[in-house]
């Protein structure tokens, strides 16, 4: 069984930046897929990044230059780096691990971001 953990969400005025992070449990996190995604209010969840165990990146287009996502498999965490903040990025951001056909999610982190 794997636990993933978010943290480092908040409030923050436009143009500004956070530092998301997930903490995995479990032995598969360095040969899984981990992605981020975001949910706004009333909208689908939706992929914002996602790292491969090899460390290839992939972004929505909605934020490529203003976020960079990273891994460290030695300590199991995730991280999502986010620069130059808009309005719109203002969701609750979940954390996902996918091993074969494994998935899993984290419990969501809120992110508000403010004019």
């Amino acid at each position: 069984q794997v636990q993933l953990v978010e943290s480092g969400g908040g409030l923050v005025q436009a143009g500004g930046s956070l530092r998301l992070s997930c903490a995995a449990s479990g032995s598969i996190f360095s040969s899984s897929t981990m992605g981020w995604y975001r949910q706004a209010p009333g909208k689908q969840r939706e992929l914002v990044a996602l790292i491969t165990s090899g460390g290839y990146t992939n972004y929505a287009d909605s934020v490529k230059g203003r976020f960079t996502v990273s891994r460290d498999n030695a300590k199991n965490t995730v991280n999502l780096e986010m620069n130059s903040l808009k309005p719109e990025d203002t969701a609750v951001y979940y954390c996902n691990l996918v091993r074969m056909e494994y998935v899993y999610w984290g419990q969501g982190t809120q992110v508000t971001v403010s004019t």
